[in-house]
């Protein structure tokens, strides 16, 4: 290739951003115990349907009062790392319930004008599958655990690799973008 080929596309080291959740072991669990009681009615809507289950899992953000302390952090967390001290960000947030033997489909999050993607594990048993984040040729492997938050670009490709746990891996993910 010459010097003036532009090449198959660029590929560069996506800034991927991580943290942990103070007091992550109380709040997840009564956040756990709060998801196992919604009833099909109370989601208020349900996507990406794949694999025999939607795999994002939409519920009123007052329904279980805790979310606000993950949701306040992730949003702070957002702020500085687009450089936006002002509160101008809108944060969309779904549950991921991923069962054993089930797995996340290779996806990307910029269907609208999201700024940054990011995620927050509840539960993440052992062998509940590593988060693979995909950039060009280079591959990032992510193994979860509760409390752990994670930020990086919307058009970053990933996925989950199979729940091979006897255990619910539960996570909560976010976009946020201008108001």
């Amino acid at each position: 290739m010459t010097t003036t080929d532009k090449g198959p596309g660029l590929w560069t080291a996506a800034p991927v951003h991580g943290g942990f959740l103070v007091d992550a072991e109380r709040i997840n669990q009564r956040i756990l115990t709060a998801f196992a009681a919604p009833a099909e009615a109370d989601f208020s809507r349900r996507t990406h349907f794949f694999g025999g289950r939607f795999e994002n899992l939409y519920l009123d953000r007052d329904r279980i009062p805790e979310l606000r302390i993950i949701l306040d952090q992730a949003e702070y967390w957002a702020r500085e790392i687009l450089n936006r001290g002002d509160r101008s960000l809108r944060c969309g947030f779904w549950f991921n319930a991923q069962r054993p033997g089930q797995f996340t489909s290779e996806h990307t999050h910029e269907e609208l004008d999201e700024l940054l993607s990011g995620v927050y594990y509840l539960s993440a048993p052992e062998r509940s599958g590593d988060l693979i984040l995909r950039d060009g040729p280079l591959s990032i492997h992510v193994t979860p655990a509760a409390g752990l938050f994670l930020f990086f670009p919307p058009n970053l490709s990933h996925r989950v690799e199979t729940n091979r746990s006897d255990a619910l891996r539960l996570s909560l993910a976010f976009n946020f973008g201008p108001l």
